[in-house]
């Protein structure tokens, strides 16, 4: 792709700003929406925002969890290659699929109003409901952990793809119950589909249902366009979580659960930390101002003070 030229008078048609993203369908309804948010705040047709498709190699290999492939660097490293030469202005992430350390040339500059946070179990109505002995599909960390804390009898099996191969293997038989994100499923009209866990009982994944836009630091005009759709309670409570996340040293192969709530200003985290059997389970909460970037880092501390080593072991902070 060639370099692109920053647009003097603003995007047009003709020389429109280009909008990196995954091109699976879920990720193409983020783009369609960060898009539309855009083009609304600023005025703009939809023809000046281009929307630039790759296939991510996340997205390539399915047989095998993430973490045992490269980890969640997958989903991101052709659109970081592609904001580096300037082939794309700026990248739409989902940020829990973004790894914690980040190159210092990129920045984070928006991030939308977070979805519903809250997992979605198919194939029964409550995790107590799941038949004795039961599979269940994911090769997420932290929902194989929870869901073997709760239910140490049943088997997980690997499950990777899109909303749609992971539905489809579950109707082919390759498992009984699997869980997916009801952000997700709202994004793509698919929000009848399945029951939602209580937030509050399953805690999320860190940073679930939040998209995030992303584009070099140095581009300070683009970082002034998209402060217009920057939604900044959930920009606070990403930026909170991921921190947390920072100070845990959580990879793609921690059981980290985590649930933010805001009262105005002020934030409360509560985390869950696994051992990935589920045998394991710590949990502590901390309140702290928004801006407080010490609050996650000494909740951090905290968890892993009082994890045993069975926990301990799975993260490096």
């Amino acid at each position: 792709m060639n370099k692109l030229a920053t647009p003097a008078l603003g995007p047009t048609a003709a020389n429109p700003l280009k909008l990196g993203t995954r091109r699976s369908p879920l990720a193409m309804a983020q783009a369609e929406e960060t898009r539309a948010r855009l083009c609304a705040a600023h005025g703009w047709e939809e023809a000046a925002v281009e929307l630039v498709t790759v296939v991510a190699s996340g997205d390539q290999v399915l047989d095998r969890p993430l973490a045992e492939i490269g980890g969640k660097a997958l989903w991101t490293k052709e659109l970081d290659a592609w904001l580096a030469d300037g082939s794309i202005d700026f990248a739409v992430h989902s940020m829990k699929d973004v790894e914690t350390e980040r190159p210092e040339t990129l920045i984070i500059a928006a991030v939308l109003p977070r979805e519903d946070v809250r997992d979605v179990l198919v194939g029964a109505d409550s995790v107590a409901a799941i038949p004795a002995g039961a599979r269940v599909g994911t090769s997420a960390p932290r929902r194989a952990a929870q869901m073997l804390n709760a239910r140490p009898d049943l088997t997980i099996v690997g499950f990777r793809g899109n909303v749609a191969t992971r539905l489809g293997k579950l109707e082919a038989g390759e498992a009984d119950v699997t869980l997916l994100a009801a952000a997700g499923l709202n994004r793509l009209g698919q929000n009848g589909i399945g029951s939602p866990l209580p937030a509050d009982t399953w805690l999320p994944a860190p940073a679930q249902g939040a998209i995030g836009i992303e584009c070099l630091a140095a581009r300070a005009d683009l970082r002034a366009l998209l402060d217009a759709i920057d939604d900044k309670p959930s920009h606070a409570a990403i930026r909170a979580e991921r921190a947390l996340l920072h100070g845990l040293g959580g990879t793609c192969h921690s059981p980290i659960a985590v649930l933010t709530t805001a009262q105005g200003d002020t934030l409360t985290l509560r985390a869950a930390l696994y051992s990935p059997d589920g045998a394991e389970r710590i949990e502590a909460s901390a309140t702290f101002p928004a801006s407080d970037n010490a609050g996650p880092a000494a909740l951090a501390r905290t968890l892993l003070d009082s994890a045993p080593e069975a926990i301990r072991r799975h993260f490096t902070g």
